[in-house]
């Protein structure tokens, strides 16, 4: 089962091992980017970063719509990271169904000048993919660990 769909732009990192793995009792890392698909140095690296005992799937986009319905249906505990909503409208748009989207980390960059919360920056491309995102019906939050109190997004970018 999908424990959790997270888009982090750093993907596989401290507040995901530290905090959400262990919380969650993931069993699975499931990386869906088709640029770190394509990148073995970076795929190394994460290897490095999984927690012992804790699976790592990378995997592109497309490659993704196929497994993660079977992987909804498995007992196995996936926890989905994703590096940004584009990635995140693409599966929805194929028809994955994601009940609800944890936005952990989108990092300052230039153009994005809509600061929320510690980690979150967006622009004008980002809060038009979170309004696509929850009109097809999914919740949004904002939240870096498991211990931060969840941001209402969609009322932040109103």
């Amino acid at each position: 089962m999908i424990i959790l769909y997270r888009v982090d732009d750093r993907l596989v990192h401290g507040q995901v091992v530290e905090g959400w793995v262990p919380l969650l009792k993931a069993e699975e890392l499931a990386v869906v980017s088709d640029e770190i698909a394509g990148d073995e140095m970076r795929q190394t690296i994460m290897r490095f970063a999984t927690p012992e005992g804790v699976d790592l799937k990378i995997m592109t986009v497309a490659a993704a719509e196929a497994y993660l319905p079977e992987a909804e249906k498995s007992p196995r505990r996936v926890l989905l990271l994703l590096p940004g909503l584009a990635e995140a409208v693409a599966l929805s748009k194929n028809g994955v169904k994601i009940p609800s989207l944890n936005i952990g980390g989108m990092h300052y960059s230039a153009g994005k000048n809509l600061s929320i919360g510690k980690a979150i920056f967006l622009n004008d491309e980002d809060c038009a993919a979170l309004r696509e995102l929850s009109a097809s019906g999914i919740q949004i939050e904002g939240r870096g660990v498991p211990s931060d109190k969840p941001l209402n997004l969609m009322e932040a970018i109103a």
